[in-house]
């Protein structure tokens, strides 16, 4: 079953093999708020909010945070979107009633500008649970990085040396890239880790509630090993479509034939980044393989390729700024101080100095402290509120968040 508290109290995820509706572990233990004997979907009312409502009609499918969790209804204004709230801005919404809003989001779909401000506002309220973890992963990614440009440039820079024998240009090499291979390593292993953890904070926070670090670690560590997986998966992708589209125009020693497979290979790449981009939430969320999480990805985004590749691409810019403003003014005053300033950017000694390696490192550290956490939430959220436009999702959300009489007319 799903263990997630954040995700999975609603209900188990068909993937789970469980009929929907069964009580989870936790509710037989009693952890959870929601009895054993809950009222079947459509029934959410509190027992304390009067005669129980008409019922509604079942759901199609199973009830949860997995596969096809919500309700594929179309709400009181008619939205397919599920809920009662009707297409944004769209006719006939006078007398909307306003969204439910247990948490960092309105549960209905999203525009861009309310994802970019739920990213923002968790980072604001959750600061306790996201800080640490940030600050930890960008902390050791850049002690690394600043170790690879001591050591590692300095050996390239012998080993480009033409005094220096074939034997010490190839071990020089060798150690090279194993200490940059390491690094790469440790940075994504880093990487992996924060997206976890954020995410299952970010869940949590959709619902209105809080998660600890400690809390966020025992949810994400089941899954752990299946994102590292996913992230292997996409990257050894990436590389061979770099391989087949632009290697052969190398081996052919033809500048045209490999600009030609590069103009190739970029749009592509970025088709299917998008198109795989929700995996990472799908895979935490709902528990699945690493397969089921490339197909749940690409089944959301389907006919919404443009809208996440604009949010993604604009967050993407904007989290660019931000870190460009932290960094590049401390690795200038770094290099003026410790590098040599003009003098040493020319002999090249420059990117080696300790001073100006640490100055960089720790604008880099306070960078990926807050772009990381956005980057990630905006990921997070974009897997919601398409599982709101597509599934109804905002019923099952509003359920655990504990949201009485929500999806009915008098709501």
């Amino acid at each position: 079953m799903n263990d997630s508290p954040g995700w999975a109290s609603p209900g188990s995820s068909p993937s789970d093999g469980e009929r929907p509706g069964a009580p989870s572990d936790q509710q037989a233990s009693g952890d959870s708020k929601w009895s054993a004997e809950q009222p079947p979907p459509g029934d959410w009312s509190s027992p304390a909010a009067g005669p129980t409502p008409p019922p509604q009609a079942p759901p199609q499918q199973g009830q949860g945070w997995g596969p096809y969790g919500g309700q594929q209804h179309a709400g009181p204004y008619g939205s397919p979107y599920g809920g009662q709230y009707g297409y944004p801005g769209g006719p006939g919404q006078w007398g909307k009633p306003p969204a439910a809003k247990p948490g960092v989001i309105p549960l209905r779909p999203l525009d861009m500008g309310e994802i970019l401000d739920g990213a923002v506002a968790t980072m604001r309220a959750h600061w306790r649970s996201v800080l640490p973890i940030t600050l930890v992963v960008a902390t050791v990614v850049q002690v690394m990085s600043v170790l690879l440009q001591k050591y590692v440039m300095s050996d390239l820079a012998l080993a480009a040396d033409p005094a220096a024998d074939i034997e010490q240009t190839i071990n020089t090499l060798g150690t090279a890239s194993a200490v940059s291979f390491g690094a790469v390593f440790i940075q994504a292993l880093g990487g992996i880790v924060a997206t976890a953890m954020l995410t299952m904070i970010f869940s949590r926070a959709v619902l209105g509630n809080t998660s600890t670090v400690s809390a966020a670690w025992r949810e994400a560590r089941p899954q752990l090993l299946r994102l590292f997986g996913l992230t292997l998966l996409m990257g050894f992708g990436f590389a061979l479509l770099v391989v087949v589209l632009i290697v052969p125009g190398i081996l052919a020693r033809s500048v045209g034939l490999a600009v030609l497979g590069g103009f190739a290979a970029l749009p592509l790449a970025i088709w299917l980044w998008t198109k795989y981009s929700l995996a990472s939430p799908a895979l935490m969320l709902e528990k699945g393989t690493v397969f089921k999480s490339l197909g749940r990805s690409s089944k959301l985004v389907k006919g919404a390729w443009w809208r996440i590749f604009g949010i993604t691409l604009l967050t993407s810019i904007i989290t660019g700024i931000i870190a460009a403003i932290i960094v590049w003014p401390l690795t200038f005053l770094g290099v003026a101080l410790f590098g040599g300033g003009m003098g040493g950017l020319q002999a090249g000694t420059a990117s080696t100095a300790w001073g100006a390696l640490i100055l960089s490192g720790i604008g880099a550290i306070i960078a990926q402290t807050i772009v990381m956490p956005m980057q990630s939430g905006v990921t997070v959220l974009l897997y919601v509120d398409q599982r709101i436009r597509r599934e109804g999702l905002d019923l099952e959300l509003a359920r655990a968040a504990g949201v009485e009489n929500y999806g009915t007319t008098g709501g």
